[in-house]
C-alpha cells in the first residue's frame, strides 16, 4: 500500500477522521439558524465517515450531499446512514473538494470539519461561496491559535505544516474578506481532541501494525501521528480548531 492507501485503512472504521464532536456540531447549527429553514440542500464538504453528517441529518429540515474523494469513506458513511435510517436525506458524492460540481447559488449551506486545510482556509471559503445563495451559510473548522505568543517547537511544527494557521480574528477578517458575515465563532474543547479523535486511533495502533506487517511506511504513520498527538498535550493551551460560522453577503 501507498501512504495515502495506509491511512485509509488507519481511519476507515473510525467515527472521526479528525477533532471534533456532536455537540459542538448542534452548537455550530444553533449558531446558523438553520433549524429555521426547511426542505434546505446542504453539502458536507470532506465529510469523511460522515460523524458531522449525521447529526447534520438528524438535526435539519434538509437533504445533505456528504462529499469526499475517498470512496472507503463513503462506503463506510452509507452502511451508518442506512443504519441509523437516515439514508433518504443523505446522499455521497466523491469528488475533490477543490471541484465540486454543484451549481451557482444552488445550496444553502455547506458544512466543513477539520477538512477545509487541504486546499487552504482562503482558497476554500472563496471558491465554496460561489454555490451559496445569497445569505446561505458557510461552517468550517480550521486550524487556530488560541493565544498570542506560542512555544517555538509549536509555531514551527504547524507552520510547516499548514502556513494559513492563525487567531479567530485574522480568521474571521478572511471571511469578511472574501465575502461572508460572521454569525459567530468557538473554539473546539480538548475533549474533541483527545477523547474524541487521538485516543481510539491510539487504540488501533497495534490492529494497523499488525495488519500491515509493521512494515516501516506503517510505523512511520504511526509514529508522525504519536509526535502529533504528544504536541498537542503539551501545548494544547496555545491551539485547537476553532468552528467559524458565517453567512454569504450579497454581491
Amino acid at each position: 500500500m501507498d501512504g495515502l492507501e495506509l491511512l485509509v485503512d488507519l481511519h476507515r472504521n473510525a467515527e472521526r477522521q479528525g477533532p471534533g464532536g456532536a455537540a459542538e456540531t448542534r452548537r455550530a447549527i444553533d449558531l446558523s439558524g438553520l433549524r429555521q429553514g426547511a426542505a434546505l440542500r446542504v453539502a458536507d464538504v470532506g465529510c469523511g465517515t460522515g460523524a458531522s453528517t449525521l447529526v447534520l441529518a438528524q438535526e435539519l429540515d434538509a437533504t445533505i450531499t456528504a462529499v469526499d474523494f475517498l470512496p472507503a469513506f463513503l462506503d463506510e458513511l452509507e452502511g451508518a446512514a442506512a443504519a441509523t435510517g437516515l439514508s433518504e436525506r443523505i446522499s455521497t458524492l466523491e469528488a475533490s473538494m477543490d471541484a465540486l460540481p454543484f451549481a451557482p447559488q444552488s445550496l444553502d449551506a455547506i458544512w466543513s470539519e477539520g477538512a477545509v486545510y487541504n486546499i487552504g482556509f482562503t482558497s476554500g471559503i472563496s471558491q465554496w461561496r460561489t454555490f451559496l445563495k445569497p445569505g446561505g451559510v458557510l461552517a468550517v473548522s480550521e486550524l487556530t491559535w488560541l493565544t498570542r505568543d506560542r512555544p517555538e517547537e509549536l509555531e514551527a511544527h504547524w507552520l510547516g505544516q499548514y502556513p494559513e494557521v492563525d487567531t479567530p480574528a485574522a480568521k474571521m477578517g478572511v471571511l469578511e474578506e472574501a465575502g461572508f458575515s460572521p454569525l459567530g465563532y468557538f473554539p473546539l474543547p480538548g475533549h474533541c481532541w483527545l477523547e474524541n479523535y487521538y485516543r481510539p486511533m491510539q487504540a488501533r495502533f497495534a490492529g494497523f501494525l499488525e495488519r500491515h506487517g509493521n512494515s516501516p511506511a506503517a510505523r512511520a504513520i504511526v509514529e508522525a501521528e504519536q509526535q502529533e498527538i504528544a504536541l498537542f498535550e503539551r501545548h494544547a493551551a496555545h491551539y485547537g480548531y476553532g468552528f467559524y460560522v458565517a453567512k454569504r453577503t450579497e454581491d
